[in-house]
This record gives C-alpha cells, structure tokens and sequence, in this order.
C-alpha cells in the first residue's frame, strides 16, 4: 500500500484544500518525515548556560547535555549582548567540544626533542609554576638605573586571549600585578 503522502490525495495541493490552509503555510505542506522529526533539544536531560569562547563579545549560549555529552548549542535568547543570536562559528561551537581530533590530554614536547610525550595535568601546573618563579627570581628588578624604586621583572609578560571572559581577565591582571609583570595586554584591545 503506497503512503498518503506519496498517492494523488496526499498532494499538498489537495491537502491545503481540503484543510483549508490555501496559503499552504501550515500542516497542510509539512511531509510526513518532517512530522516525525524531533529536535535534538527536546531529548536533553539539561541546559546549561555558557558563553561563546570564540571572541571578545560574550554572546550567550544555551548548552543542551544529554547523557553528559553535549548535543547541541544554541544562543540564549536571554542574553542581554547577543538576544539569542550567534555568529556562525558560535553556532558551529558545538563540533568544537564533539571533534574527534580534540586534544584532551596535555602534551609537552621537551627542549630539543621531536615527539609530543603526554603528561597528566598536576605534572604540567607545577612545571608551568616552577618556571614561572624561577623567570620572576631572574630577572627581578628591584631598583632601575637611576636608583628609584620600581620592584618589576621584565621577564613575564602577559597577551590574554579574547576568549577568557570579564572575571578571567581580572583575575590574571590581579596575578600579573603582583608578581611585579608590566607588560600585560589583551587580544581584544589590540
């Protein structure tokens, strides 16, 4: 037996007559898979709110989680910066966290050498730390040329990323600052 939507009454001409949607805007036009089709957003077990990581501009997303995994991202219609709108990389942020080639370890790759070695995450804090202290305690300056007091170190310096939000940037200036860096700057400023 062929299927209503395939046989001459199952027509859209005909089905907008006879339902009397003439503008052929309504159920009257919809195929018989589009009916059957639900979005990927009603079957999530939650929705969590985030902010796009590409630029500076912040647009909300809604993230939708199903199962711990990430089905879709769609921008928040209540945020005040974008009003449910997203650029197309933003709306694309969802293959981002889904990719197949997502890095999700740390590499590191030694001085000289020519192969990436993987390292757990406390491993690769504490080396970034150590030589972090050990730049401030080389190239300290306590007093410049002229004898005055300035208590900086040119050896760290400090380039945000436009993806780090309001509270992140503070947060690294505050850092910065006090271990006496000077030369701090960010991505969305340049």
């Amino acid at each position: 037996m062929a299927r209503k939507d395939s046989t001459f009454l199952g027509w859209p001409v005909l089905r907008q007559l006879a339902t009397g949607d003439l503008l052929g805007r309504g159920a009257s036009v919809t195929s018989r898979r589009t009916r059957e089709v639900t979005p990927r957003t009603s079957t999530s077990d939650r929705v969590v709110q985030s902010v796009c990581p590409y630029c500076a501009v912040g647009c909300g997303q809604k993230v939708f989680v199903k199962d711990e995994k990430v089905v879709q991202i769609e921008g928040d219609p209540d945020s005040p910066v974008s009003r449910g709108r997203l650029c197309p990389k933003g709306a694309a942020s969802e293959q981002l966290v889904n990719s197949p080639s997502r890095q999700t370890h740390v590499l590191y790759r030694p001085p000289g050498g020519t192969q990436w070695q993987r390292l757990d995450r406390d491993t690769a804090i504490d080396m970034i730390a150590e030589r972090y202290l050990e730049s401030r305690r080389n190239t300290w300056q306590e007093l410049d040329s002229k004898g005055r007091r300035v208590r900086r170190t040119m050896g760290i310096a400090s380039l945000g990323g436009a993806t780090l939000d309001n509270e992140e940037n503070y947060l690294m200036k505050k850092l910065y600052t006090a271990s006496g860096a000077i030369q701090i700057e960010n991505q969305a400023r340049i």
